[in-house]
This record gives C-alpha cells, structure tokens and sequence, in this order.
C-alpha cells in the first residue's frame, strides 16, 4: 500500500516531512494573505462606521480576508510558478475556499472571545489576542492543506506538488 493511500488513522500518512514543510508554507502564504484584509476590514469598518452590526462587520471582514488572500495568491503563482495572469487569477479563485474559511472563522472566533472583536491599537490585550488569533488561523486549516498536498498531490493554495 502506497503511503498516501493509507488510512488517515493510519501514522505513516501523517509522518511526511516534506508535505508538512510544504503544508506549513501554503498555508502561511494563505495567512498572510487573509489576516492583512480581515485586519485591516475590521480596523476600517469599527473606525468609520462603529454602528454597523457586528455579524455584518464579521462577514465583511472574512470576505475582505479571502479576497486579498486570493489576491496574494494570484500575484505569487505568475511570479513564483510563471502563470499567465489570466490563469494565475483562474486557479487563485478555484483554490480550497475550506482552508482559507477554516481560518477566517478560527482567527475571528478566538479575536472575539478574546477582545469582543474590538480592535484597540493601543490596548496591549488586542496585540495578545491578535497573536493568538493568527496562531489560530495558521493551525486549524493547516492539517487539512497537509491532506490535500498528501493525498491528492496537490496544494489547494499553490500548484506545488506533494514530494514522493
């Protein structure tokens, strides 16, 4: 039995190196992406229109997240992998949106829990709770782009292939 077809109970799937270092990458790239407009969508929208619902406030920001995530990622393929615009944009817009609304959701749930959502620049406690909620986000979705590299071979945030 070929390792990426074992079971996923199975420790010989999950003990690849490569795939997790690779694994690690992606979704840190998806990081950087999703956190600089979730961040900067929450900051925006909490200083020039305070009495938007905060559920309202949320999906904007998640969307403002995979939308630059998106972005990040469609500039990296045509730099780092040589796709033509068009289809560096085409596979950035197909790629996993589990992975990238995995950590949406994760880093805003522990920001919330942590600060009530509020973004406060000069409150030590927001600097904390956003550390914690970026750790948040690179964890939850980080076994499943492990998985997508493993078993199917490819990445759902680059065209990078699994190594043997």
């Amino acid at each position: 039995m070929a390792t990426n077809d074992r079971p996923l109970s199975d420790w010989g799937f999950w003990n690849a190196g490569g795939t997790w270092k690779n694994a690690g990458r992606n979704t840190t790239v998806c990081l950087i992406g999703c956190t600089t407009g979730d961040m900067s969508a929450w900051f925006y929208l909490q200083h020039h229109h305070p009495d938007m619902a905060f559920m309202l406030s949320m999906a904007i920001a998640m969307t403002a997240g995979i939308c630059t995530s998106i972005l990040l990622e469609t500039v990296l393929l045509r730099l780092r992998e040589g796709f033509a615009w068009g289809a560096a944009a085409r596979t950035a817009l197909t790629m996993s949106l589990v992975s990238m609304m995995a950590m949406e959701a994760s880093e805003n749930l522990v920001n919330y829990a942590l600060t009530g959502g509020g973004v406060d620049i000069s409150n030590p406690v927001f600097w904390g709770a956003l550390l914690l909620s970026i750790l948040a986000g690179f964890l939850v979705p980080l076994p499943y782009n492990y998985y997508k590299l493993r078993r199917l071979g490819h990445s759902c945030h680059s065209s990078a292939k699994a190594p043997a």
